[in-house]
């Protein structure tokens, strides 16, 4: 009985993506509405990583973590788009065994290490406007390298650990995934062996960092809201606000897909809940993060429309 459960475990190479069962006309519609997702994703995040690049006026620490934020959301849609994209017009929806467990812990590494980073960049605001006349000293080119090189690290700590959990189950020949991407909980519900402690590790590293880095994040805006309050201008006040606004914006969206998805112990049992909640966060957010910084931030707006300018005086 064990040789058979042994051969089992070591012939299963790959695993069949299931993704969003529905007919041939479906599976090409939800193509076309992926495919415009994600060029709308690649085409923000760069559009943006090039702005704050070129314009010397956005070379601040709060853009530094914009432009990080930007290609974080870049890689980790990237991690996932083009294999559902491929699946959806493929017949087999195959993904090896390592291509399954890479794709696991890049996804796992950039939303971790954004989870991180949002938190970074509240501290930033902080900063700004509680302490400004710390904030250079505070907040130097190598200050906001060592944050962000904290971020990744954090995040690669969190991907190994569950990554090394994940993949140490065993599946038995079963290798159907009823996801379109390799994740947590689709993985734990096709194994053959006791998952107790492969479910609660997600959810303690998930409950540990949301704790750690929305108590930064709430603190941070306290402390804000406090020193915004005692500005006597209505328009100064205004103004304040209208710098942590999309930041709040972005947190809010981000914290609340990841709580719902990895923060609730019964969380693998709904898959077709969880499809939707990881569509949101792995492309919904990722598209919109770009058009809401650079919408509701006029030096944002203001860069976009001097790079252009300079490339039709050019012409």
């Amino acid at each position: 009985m064990k040789s058979e459960l042994h051969r089992n475990y070591s012939v299963l190479t790959e695993f069949i993506l299931l993704g969003f069962r529905s007919s041939p006309e479906v599976q090409i519609l939800l193509f076309v509405l992926f495919f415009f997702i994600y060029m709308v994703i690649v085409v923000g995040n760069i559009s943006m990583i090039v702005v704050i690049k070129i314009d010397f006026r956005l070379h601040t620490p709060m853009y530094f973590f914009l432009k990080n934020l930007s290609y974080l959301d870049l890689c980790y849609s990237t991690v996932i788009a083009p294999k559902t994209l491929g699946n959806f017009l493929s017949k087999e929806k195959k993904i090896s065994y390592n291509g399954c467990a890479t794709q696991f812990f890049f996804f796992a590494l950039f939303v971790g290490t954004e989870g991180f980073l949002l938190a970074v960049m509240a501290y930033d605001r902080f900063s700004a406007i509680c302490s400004p006349f710390l904030y250079t000293s505070r907040m130097s080119q190598q200050s906001c390298v060592h944050l962000v090189t904290g971020s990744y690290l954090c995040g690669c700590i969190n991907s190994v650990i569950e990554t090394g959990f994940t993949f140490s189950l065993h599946f038995c020949g079963e290798n159907r995934l009823d996801h379109f991407f390799c994740d947590v909980p689709a993985l734990i519900k096709i194994s053959c062996v006791y998952t107790f402690v492969n479910e609660i590790v997600p959810f303690v590293l998930s409950a540990l960092i949301i704790t750690t880095t929305t108590t930064i994040i709430l603190v941070s805006y306290a402390y804000i809201l406090s020193t915004v309050m005692k500005i006597p201008s209505t328009q100064g006040r205004s103004k304040t606000f209208s710098t942590c606004s999309s930041h709040t914006t972005v947190v809010s969206l981000f914290y609340g897909t990841v709580f719902f998805m990895y923060a609730q112990p019964g969380a693998i049992s709904s898959p077709e809940k969880n499809k939707i909640i990881a569509v949101f966060y792995t492309l919904i957010i990722p598209m919109l993060n770009p058009l809401i910084y650079s919408l509701r931030n006029r030096e944002v707006k203001n860069a976009l429309q001097r790079i252009l300018l300079r490339r039709i005086s050019f012409r």
